[in-house]
């Protein structure tokens, strides 16, 4: 029985930018350029003047296999993976077509992660690990294990977890300074 500690990560937000995803669709859809620090602290449905936006780009092909990575994403994962027993998680189930984009997109940008440390679910409540880091508090609320919120642009707000900025701060987190 391995003695490693567990770590869950959420996949969008954490792993990879949506919100950069949803502007530049937004762009090219209305030529409108809106900055992230315009949307700080609002949800992902209220960045738009349209409220259908968000939903509408999820929906289009390769949405989720396009979306950009994190910076430091792919270097601190491969680490804690070395360390840790490192599962992906995503709560894809609201968003089913999602699946197998999500499933290529991990392959191309964290190919040291095997399908096994990959769960797709609907609620993430269900999921036991020593650590979650996710951008979403809702998930952390019902997470057993210690909460860590990563920093996005929806969840500045938010208390009540400790805050990681970047792949960076995950990495002193769990390595120390000198990581």
């Amino acid at each position: 029985m391995s003695t490693r500690k567990t770590i869950a990560i959420d996949m969008d937000g954490v792993l990879a930018n949506n919100m950069a995803h949803y502007l530049d669709y937004h762009f090219k859809e209305t030529g409108i350029r809106i900055l992230e620090k315009e949307i700080q602290g609002k949800p992902e449905e209220r960045c738009f003047e349209d409220p259908d936006a968000v939903y509408r780009y999820l929906k289009m092909p390769d949405f989720f296999r396009t979306l950009p990575i994190n910076p430091d994403a792919q270097e601190v994962v491969k680490k804690l993976n070395d360390h840790f027993n490192v599962f992906i998680v995503s709560a894809a189930m609201e968003f089913p077509w999602s699946l197998v984009e999500k499933y290529e997109w991990l392959g191309e940008h964290f190919p040291f992660i095997t399908w096994h440390q990959i769960v797709f679910c609907g609620n993430k409540g269900i999921i036991k690990a020593d650590y979650m880091i996710d951008d979403h508090i809702y998930n952390l609320r019902s997470f057993s294990g210690t909460g860590l919120i990563f920093d996005c642009y929806h969840n500045i707000n938010e208390t009540g977890f400790e805050r990681l900025v970047g792949w960076k701060a995950v990495e002193e987190y769990f390595f120390g300074k000198e990581g």
